[in-house]
């Protein structure tokens, strides 16, 4: 397997039609106005025309993705410890990935890979703006073997695929760590992603509305009748059943997610790096690097709590806020012992909290003055200068000021900088309680700012940038800071830690 990959190859040749796909479906986003315009006035052109036209389209799909095929090659070079890509038609590209800046690994196999019995596999380097190098339909002894080989450079591998297949397949089974349960996904499905899921559902019912009032100017709907059977309803059981339907589309909408996403999901050790493996219909293996883990954060809120699970979110490397989004590794349902196992391979131990800092007042009245006092006074000041008739609404002004009085005070109780010698740990949130957990090793730069009006209340703010994102602490012990912020930038400059 070894001389395999040293030596330039192909995908397998059934992976022609997972390219005719991928290319039906990039073309398909890019021509979708014309394909629009084909569905609309179907029954006003040449029906002949039509299906030439799909059967030439088709037809020049099939050529481009063999030709897709013809001129891709991939291949390792031991000599420069480097891992190439040949493609393109008529513009050729060659990729070189250095082993060493390789920093995840996933295999995954889409419904459509299933059925033909191909995976995919994507490498990623810290700092890309994408997978650096990605190879859409190869086996699975070779995706196996291929994985093992760029991820673990310094080790030769010189035993045959179908070995190497049962070595990793017996070393997942032996060295489990987390094995999240169908009844774990059940309870996250309905604790978590409540904002989301209904900012996703307003969005779809708002369009709905929309399009619903052109379809009624356009026809002979009664508004008149449909207005008067409005009012005969109960305003207090219109409103009771609307919380009612969001309350359990959220939910079910939530669970469908969660299963779908995260089914079966496994965490396990292998050569010192974490295997996850999960996905119903589109399954995704990924091996993550303990030294290239930048940011772990444990969420929880008080259900969850209740309940005995957590979620564990893992940031690598990344090049940009929009694919560091992106780039997050969810391990979810987890419970503590699980928690701790998951610790223990990133941390080689348990991280625990350490001295506190807190956050000065000034930091709560000025979020009430920002989220509460600013609105309350620009509602007031609308109604009372442009239209009179927001007044008969005041009621949901207090309705307000509790909802988010309630959010930023939690907001500012859970608010804590937890320091160690080994770890940085940031608390924040009022519903949903992030935990995120550095290592002073892995910072790459700290920025500290104090405004004058602070100074002699020696308060001032602190920025923790890592190549996975910030950290941020605002309105601390100034000259706490300033300590820390020193026996930080020590442990950066003595450590000899690879992370990149």
């Amino acid at each position: 397997m070894e001389e395999q990959l040293n030596q330039p190859q192909r995908q397998s040749s059934i992976g022609i039609v997972i390219l005719f796909f991928d290319t039906v479906q990039k073309w398909g986003r890019g021509l979708w106005p014309i394909l629009l315009v084909y569905v609309v006035k179907f029954d006003e052109l040449n029906k002949y025309y039509i299906f030439l036209g799909i059967g030439v389209f088709l037809i020049v799909t099939a050529v481009v993705a063999y030709l897709k095929y013809l001129n891709f090659t991939f291949y390792l070079q031991d000599e420069d410890e480097e891992f190439i890509i040949n493609e393109g038609i008529l513009n050729k590209t060659k990729t070189i990935i250095q082993l060493d800046k390789i920093q995840q690994v996933d295999i995954n196999q889409s419904l459509i890979q299933r059925f033909i019995g191909v995976y995919e596999l994507n490498v990623d380097t810290a700092g890309s703006a994408k997978e650096e190098g990605k190879i859409k339909a190869i086996s699975h002894q070779l995706a196996l073997a291929l994985k093992a080989r760029l991820l673990y450079n310094n080790k030769k591998i010189n035993i045959s695929s179908d070995q190497q297949t049962v070595v990793e397949e017996e070393g997942v089974e032996k060295e489990s760590v987390v094995k999240i349960s169908f009844l774990s996904l059940l309870k996250v499905g309905i604790t978590s992603n409540y904002v989301k899921t209904l900012g996703l559902i307003l969005a779809f019912f708002t369009t709905l509305y929309e399009q619903s009032k052109s379809f009624i100017a356009e026809s002979d709907f009664d508004e008149e009748q449909f207005d008067a059977y409005l009012e005969q309803r109960s305003v207090i059981s219109s409103i009771v059943f609307f919380f009612v339907l969001m309350f359990a589309l959220v939910l079910i909408i939530n669970l469908i997610r969660v299963v779908f996403k995260y089914f079966d999901y496994k965490v396990a050790k292998q050569n010192n790096s974490l295997l996850l493996s999960f996905g119903l219909l589109s399954t995704k293996n990924t091996i993550v690097k303990p030294e290239k883990v930048q940011i772990v954060t444990v969420t929880r809120n008080y259900f969850q709590k209740k309940m005995n699970i957590l979620e564990i979110k893992i940031k690598q490397a990344t090049s940009s806020d929009k694919e560091d989004r992106k780039s997050v590794i969810e391990i979810p349902g987890c419970n503590e012992n699980e928690k701790e196992a998951v610790f223990k391979l990133l941390f080689q131990k348990i991280p625990v909290k350490g001295i506190v800092l807190k956050p000065n007042y000034r930091k709560l009245v000025f979020s009430v003055f920002l989220s509460m006092i600013l609105p309350v006074a620009a509602f007031f000041a609308f109604a009372k200068y442009v239209q009179p008739v927001f007044f008969d609404y005041s009621y949901a002004v207090v309705l307000y000021v509790l909802f988010v009085g309630l959010i930023v005070y939690f907001g500012f109780q859970n608010n804590r900088l937890y320091i160690n010698d080994d770890f940085i740990i940031k608390q924040s949130g009022a519903w949903d309680i992030d935990n995120k957990i550095i290592e002073p090793s892995k910072i790459q730069a700290i920025t500290t700012s104090q405004l004058f009006w602070h100074k002699k209340a020696n308060i001032g703010s602190i920025i923790i940038h890592t190549a996975g994102g910030n950290l941020t602490f605002q309105l601390a012990n100034f000259s706490t800071v300033k300590h820390y912020v020193n026996l930080w930038l020590y442990k950066v400059e003595t450590s000899n830690e690879n992370w990149m």
